[in-house]
């Protein structure tokens, strides 16, 4: 037996004929005329459930008495537009078709953009056209007071302060290359990138003063000017990328930017501007798009701060950033990490770790089992298990490591930027460690 298709029979049940069977129910051509239709019926369905290809539309208070369908219009395969608030190209006016975005007036009528603005559960100090402006890239309009550089430079210095003071206070001793992948892990290109798509935001096929303000819009055949980063720009970036020749740890904290990479924009533009030239695919427009949502992102961080205030960027930052999942022992990677261990044992003043055969399983057997513990006295360091002994004994080396550097006060730490807001409790010191051991 066959399904009963009921979505058919809701396209037919409202022009029923009153006093009709089902059966005999008869559609309405494109060439018969409104008059033909019964009077009587006074059931019309809306633009987004009508299945038909002809769509009668109007207002059935407004009837005069030649006829009640007299008011209404008929469309030839209509698609559901809106065609008072969004009219064909040719019928807009050439400001909208010559800018290349859309005009901040527009900003009021985008359902898209009022649909965002409550999503993300902004203030109404923030306007709407200053969102709309946050979701116009620099490669779409090159104007500044325009797009979203502006925005985005001031919302980069508040998420890349707020992460890293988090980090600092909730994990104290974290080496400095494994706060950098941190920073990144939070606050970088991919993960904004990622928060932006979370928030639903879509993007336009091509940058346009017609394009609905709610879209973001970048090209994907031009770059824009990046954001100026904070961070000292080498003479000898080349050398450095090629040899890698003075670019120590200490040489980035002091020289590079907050993620420890040199600052390089104009050879970056412009190898992206070749690549623009010469390629088109996949992996060059996926950049660009990666690149205008974090933009995007950084943008709205920074019009919230600009029309609502320091407490607003700081709660927004906590909610989409810092609430995210991050496992930092995916983070470590340890070259020798017996000798990392016995390094630090020597600093603190503890014993010397000694490895313990705590159990072992199948040892004549295709798949063995070891577990080593490491102690330092009577107190156990860490634990490992693997299928020799001796990658059993790195592994508990490694895992008495991230216990040591993953160290936390707690949840309940108190940053320093807390300190700004009326009424704050005195302020205690945070804990601040000696620091990371260095194995050479």
């Amino acid at each position: 037996m066959k399904r009963l298709r009921f979505d058919r029979w809701t396209g037919q049940l409202p022009l029923t004929r009153a006093g009709s069977a089902l059966g005999s129910t008869s559609m309405p051509r494109p060439g018969v005329s409104v008059a033909t239709i019964s009077p009587r019926c006074t059931a019309v369905r809306y633009q987004s459930t009508l299945q038909n290809t002809s769509v009668w539309q109007g207002n059935p208070t407004t009837l005069e008495s030649d006829g009640p369908y007299e008011q209404y219009k008929l469309y030839e395969e209509d698609d559901g537009t809106d065609h008072e608030r969004f009219p064909p190209l040719e019928e807009l006016p050439e400001k909208a078709t010559t800018l290349p975005s859309p005009p901040p007036e527009r900003a009021l009528q985008s359902a898209k953009l009022a649909a965002l603005h409550a999503r993300l559960s902004l203030p109404e100090r923030l306007p709407l056209q200053t969102l709309a402006r946050a979701l116009v890239d620099a490669s779409a309009d090159e104007d500044a007071r325009f797009n979203n550089t502006n925005l985005a430079f001031v919302g980069q210095s508040l998420i890349h302060y707020h992460v890293a003071e988090w980090l600092m206070c909730r994990y104290p001793r974290l080496p400095m290359d494994i706060m950098y992948a941190a920073m990144r892990g939070y606050a970088g290109p991919a993960t904004l990138h990622q928060v932006a798509r979370s928030w639903g935001i879509e993007h336009a096929a091509a940058p346009g003063g017609e394009v609905d303000p709610g879209l973001l819009q970048f090209s994907q055949q031009r770059v824009g000017d990046s954001i100026t980063a904070f961070g000292y720009r080498r003479t000898e970036s080349k050398a450095v990328q090629k040899l890698r020749w003075r670019h120590g740890l200490s040489s980035r904290v002091v020289f590079d930017d907050d993620f420890g990479d040199m600052i390089d924009v104009e050879d970056s533009r412009a190898e992206l501007m070749a690549r623009a030239n010469t390629e088109w695919g996949n992996e060059y427009t996926r950049a660009l798009a990666e690149r205008a949502f974090a933009n995007c992102t950084r943008a709205i961080t920074g019009a919230l701060y600009a029309h609502a205030g320091r407490e607003a960027a700081a709660s927004f930052i906590k909610a989409h950033i810092l609430s995210r999942t991050l496992n930092m022992t995916y983070l470590f990677a340890f070259k020798k990490p017996t000798r990392e261990l016995s390094l630090l044992c020597a600093r603190e003043e503890f014993e010397p770790p000694v490895a313990r055969l705590l159990s072992e399983t199948g040892r004549a057997s295709r798949t063995p089992v070891f577990v080593v513990g490491i102690f330092s006295g009577k107190d156990k360091l860490g634990e490992g298990q693997a299928a020799n002994l001796n990658s059993a004994r790195h592994q508990a080396a490694m895992n008495a490591l991230k216990s040591w550097y993953l160290y936390s006060p707690g949840e309940d730490t108190r940053l320093p930027s807390e300190m700004l807001t009326e009424g704050a409790k005195p302020w205690e010191p945070a804990y601040i460690d000696i620091g990371e051991i260095i194995s050479r």
